[in-house]
């Protein structure tokens, strides 16, 4: 009998998978997962151990049968190949810039030795390049993206049922589990799927107008196992019908497909800025900003939604959307400081942290990448939390130095003068000034 590599990557389910339903066809599967040290340096303890905890839960489904190796794929996927006489590997495409020049390395090694690397699924439901203008042009604005995008048809992967290769003597196992004394929430599929169930039995309806609100349950809290293929968007698509909650929430999972494709086409905006003008744009890197910076990664500003923000996120690995985009606007046009800076320290937090969604939502807040008409937007951090947290319920959670301030003034503490908590740092910068010193370097950048 002949077998076959599924080599896991962001596609850690048995279900509704590509790789492994192609795998399949090759004989008996050897389910490979490689702990690449590149990615492993860049991911952040909570993420890693999130990846880890659904690498465990992905293994106990398969009864053990994964092989995990530690080091370079190119040599680790080929080691593996040769040692049990393998053909064929099978995977889902990675289109993020380092993910394209490892996969064309290990293919280029595969193929020494006559084994095939194929791309048998990936983790969008329309693979990045597919929708375009009329012209053949890439699309950078989401709108028009979005109206073609969910006109494509896609499919599902046949079911599989595999048969496991006895390989043990090749597994190297995962590191220990790591103490990130984080909160993360429970992996694997059956945990996927029982958050999802519950959630849109009750939150899917009022999505819309809900999604916004981080004082309640109002969002799916799914990203994460979207970010390691623990359930894939299309299956979460087949879950939608009509209406209004629906509606939307299929368009934020396009805003996910959308920022992949950017990247796509255009690599280099993973750190660097889509709209090239905006290089000039004036930001603050000097002992000062960097001392701004620490308050801000250290939930210290004095802005008691953006401080619930960081602390959420340092708690739990996670931050709910509306509260990224307050964070993002205040790091940006608060603080003056480059987006990079924001978008590297969520990815050092973030359990979902996905390089195209993190960077281009920080460039979409800064003005500098897609839909670039937000750069005249300046989130006002108090507005923002008596809008969206009316009663103080998300701040007076993560931020408890103003559990006993009334819904009044738990958005501006300060505003008690002797009765502000002692414990609570006063605002770190003035708005209002700093709004307009955020508008000026735009209006001298962009002439508007």
């Amino acid at each position: 009998m002949t077998n076959a590599i599924w080599w896991i990557r962001r596609d850690m389910r048995v279900a509704d998978n590509k790789a492994l339903a192609a795998a399949v066809v090759n004989g008996d599967v050897i389910p490979l997962f490689v702990l690449d040290p590149v990615l492993v340096a860049t991911a952040g303890a909570s993420r890693l151990k999130f990846m880890y905890e659904n690498l465990r839960s992905l293994n106990d489904s398969m009864k053990g049968a994964l092989v995990v190796r530690h080091g370079d794929p190119v040599a680790e996927v080929l080691h593996v190949a040769r040692e049990t006489g393998t053909q064929h590997v099978h995977v889902a495409i990675d289109f993020a810039p380092y993910g394209r020049k490892r996969d064309a390395a290990v293919r280029s090694a595969l193929q020494e030795h006559n084994i095939t690397l194929h791309e048998d699924d990936s983790p969008y439901a329309v693979n990045p390049g597919v929708v375009r203008k009329d012209d053949g042009n890439p699309l950078q604005v989401f709108t028009p993206f979005y109206k073609r995008w969910v006109n494509v048809e896609w499919t599902s992967a046949p079911k599989a049922k595999p048969r496991y290769a006895e390989v043990a003597h090749l597994d190297q196992g995962l590191p220990a589990s790591l103490d990130t004394r984080c909160e993360l929430p429970g992996a694997g599929e059956k945990a996927a799927w029982k958050r999802w169930e519950k959630w849109s039995a009750t939150g899917l309806q009022g999505y819309k107008e809900e999604r916004n609100r981080p004082d309640i349950d109002g969002t799916s809290m799914l990203s994460p196992y979207l970010r390691f293929g623990v359930l894939h968007p299309r299956q979460l698509l087949s879950q939608l019908t009509s209406g209004a909650g629906a509606d939307h929430f299929r368009s934020e999972l396009c805003w996910r497909e959308f920022y992949g494709d950017v990247l796509f086409h255009k690599p280099h905006t993973a750190w660097h800025n889509l709209q090239q003008k905006m290089d000039a744009l004036p930001v603050d890197t000097d002992k000062k900003a960097q001392e701004k910076f620490s308050a801000f990664t250290a939930g210290q500003t004095g802005y008691p939604i953006v401080d619930a923000g960081i602390r959420q996120m340092l708690a739990t690995g996670w931050m709910h959307n509306r509260v990224r985009m307050i964070v993002a606007s205040f790091l940006i046009k608060d603080l003056h400081l480059p987006w990079q800076w924001g978008a590297r320290f969520f990815m050092d937090h973030l359990i979902d942290g996905d390089i195209a969604s993190n960077n281009h939502g920080w460039q979409w807040t800064a003005g500098t990448g897609t839909d670039a008409a937000p750069y005249y937007r300046v989130f006002n951090p108090f507005g923002q939390g008596e809008k969206f947290d009316p009663d103080g319920m998300y701040v007076r959670q993560w931020c408890p130095e103003l559990a006993e301030v009334d819904a009044k003034h738990v958005h501006t503490p300060w505003t008690l003068g002797l009765l502000a908590p002692e414990a609570y740092p006063a605002p770190l910068v003035d708005h209002a000034t700093e709004r307009e010193v955020a508008l000026a370097r735009y209006k001298k950048v962009t002439g508007k």
